[in-house]
């Protein structure tokens, strides 16, 4: 059996302006930074919103690569709650003058309730007052079926497309 052609999506957002704004318009919905580095939670988080798309690659990493990655300063954790339940998540990765989104999601339950969007918005908006000189994503057809579309409606343009 052949495995199917994934299609990844590389996309970029060069200037804050591009920002094409969803509020947080659900009064139970919080966003929230983790601020105290728990390697585990990231894992955790990793596991939970990423099991319905594939993300196994860091499935097989030891505590100690979890610690190395999740740990590092470059890395910022953001948690949507939704009545105190974690809802989605975003990973920002500093490199450089990039910000790359390298992780982001919502948990199964919480799709197509409007929170993706407002969870998009505020990782571009952070990944800028994080002092990103461009901010990027990828994203792939494993993802879900909307997810280009809504990187792209919060201002994110294609610049790379590959098929594999």
């Amino acid at each position: 059996m052949e495995k199917e052609a994934v299609t990844t999506w590389f996309l970029e957002m060069t200037s804050q302006d591009e920002l094409i704004h969803k509020p947080v318009t659900h009064p139970d919905f919080v966003i929230q930074e983790c601020q105290v580095k728990q390697f585990q939670f990231n894992r955790f988080l990793y596991s939970y919103i990423g099991q319905p798309w594939e993300w196994t690659d860091k499935l097989v990493w030891s505590d100690e690569q979890w610690h190395d990655y999740a740990e590092n300063d470059n890395l910022r954790l953001w948690v949507g709650y939704f009545k105190g339940s974690p809802a989605g998540y975003f990973e920002l990765q500093k490199v450089a003058g990039d910000v790359q989104i390298a992780y982001f999601g919502l948990a199964q339950p919480f799709i197509g309730k409007g929170l993706g969007g407002a969870l998009l918005s505020t990782a571009i908006q952070e990944a800028w007052n994080w002092g990103a000189q461009r901010v990027w994503v990828h994203t792939c057809t494993l993802d879900h079926p909307f997810a280009l579309n809504n990187y792209q409606a919060r201002g994110l343009k294609v610049y790379k497309e590959e098929t594999k």
